[in-house]
């Protein structure tokens, strides 16, 4: 999409509170200046102003991704339309929401942040959302190379401009080291039992109950 940051921080600031926060969903202006400029879940951290913020919602609106609310009230509130442009799931929103939030992660780091949107059960459930939403025929997510002496490589989003992720245009042009047989064996494991859990989850919802 090579969206600018800023549209994208008002983005995910709109799919954040209507998981979060439902009750205050959708945004008016001023409410979501101050969710785009909070202070804790947003890395990094900014003073956006209302015109950044209008100006924001303006690209947003003409890919069809936010839109005004029809509530009927006399303040004009926001909603994302996100989870329809894109087909989402509520798992692969989460997890989308929390990378154009908060810059690449981890798989263990999305995982402990996403409580409040989405309760993942366990490690492969996360990753196996991760490689789906990679796995599109126009991918949402990438992982980045591994940086040397990191346990985890991170993945991040692909809706921003590429010349606007620093993080991940410099991961990208680094050479990365040759993988040991070892961690190669350990991928390899981790990707098999993420599918194999994912099969068994199909499994058991398709399979007849016994009377």
């Amino acid at each position: 999409m090579n969206l600018a940051f800023e549209p994208l921080r008002v983005l995910g600031s709109l799919m954040e509170k209507e998981m979060v926060t439902p009750d205050i969903y959708p945004l008016s202006i001023n409410a979501l200046v101050n969710a785009a400029n909070q202070r804790s879940s947003r890395e990094p951290v900014t003073d956006l102003t209302e015109d950044q913020v209008r100006d924001a919602l303006d690209v947003l609106e003409a890919r069809q991704l936010v839109a005004p609310a029809r509530d009927g009230g006399r303040v004009v509130k926001y909603e994302h339309r996100i989870r329809t442009v894109l087909t989402l799931r509520r798992d692969e929103t989460a997890v989308l929401c929390l990378l154009l939030l908060r810059g690449p992660q981890t798989p263990g780091e999305l995982r402990s942040r996403s409580d409040r949107m989405f309760q993942f059960d366990d490690l492969p459930q996360l990753q196996s959302t991760l490689e789906r939403l990679a796995a599109r025929e126009q991918p949402l997510v990438a992982v980045l190379p591994r940086v040397p002496g990191s346990r985890e490589a991170r993945w991040t989003h692909l809706l921003g401009d590429p010349a606007e992720r620093p993080a991940f245009a410099a991961a990208a042009a680094a050479p990365s080291p040759a993988p040991s047989e070892v961690e190669t064996l350990r991928v390899a494991v981790a990707q098999l039992e993420a599918r194999v859990s994912a099969l068994e989850a199909r499994l058991q919802a398709v399979a007849p109950r016994s009377e």
